[in-house]
């Protein structure tokens, strides 16, 4: 918890290489989006500049294009603090080690004190050897639209620059209209 308090104080900025991949099985249409993602910490900002797309435009625009939205959002609008992995946030119970990746894990089950979209129901993964975050996995614990019912997810995170960054996303939702959405992230080349 301390390491996440650290960062939110001495992280000013970043920029990062993502690809973001999605599917929608029902309809077999997919999109692949790679973008440049800036964060500024003053003013918080988040920003991405496009790449490449190829794919369905409906998947870019219904799909890709909310992620992304609903992440700058996130970051411009929101409080960090209401989304943090501590106690205020969220209850813990501590189910053991468990090996990952061929690190040693001290593995916690976590559940929301409260209903929100930023919070979620699993578990959460941290390094035995450095306090490390390396995985939170499980369902968020309210739905951010009408429009999706549920949504799991698995988050890998990598310690880079003396900052825990997200590396990898893959997250599987079902929407009232769309069907089940399969959306996979990738950050890399971290400067």
């Amino acid at each position: 918890q301390q390491r996440s308090v650290d960062q939110a104080q001495k992280l000013a900025e970043y920029t990062d290489k993502t690809l973001v991949q999605a599917e929608l099985p029902d309809t077999r249409q997919k999109g692949e989006y790679e973008l440049v993602r800036n964060y500024s910490a003053q003013p918080r900002q988040l920003t991405y500049q496009s790449i490449k797309f190829t794919g369905d435009s409906f998947v870019k625009t219904n799909v890709i294009t909310r992620v992304l939205q609903s992440e700058v959002d996130h970051v411009e609008k929101g409080d960090p603090a209401t989304s943090a992995i501590n106690e205020t946030n969220y209850k813990f119970s501590y189910k053991g080690t468990e090996e990952l990746n061929g690190r040693q894990m001290h593995v916690f089950q976590i559940k929301p004190r409260r209903k929100d979209p930023s919070l979620f129901k699993g578990k959460i993964f941290v390094d035995a050897y450095t306090g490390s975050l390396r995985r939170a996995e499980g369902t968020v614990s309210k739905s951010p639209s009408f429009f999706v019912r549920k949504i799991e997810f698995v988050q890998d995170f990598d310690d880079i620059g003396g900052f825990t960054m997200p590396v990898a996303m893959r997250s599987t939702a079902k929407a009232r209209i769309i069907g089940k959405t399969i959306v996979n992230v990738f950050h890399r080349a971290y400067d």
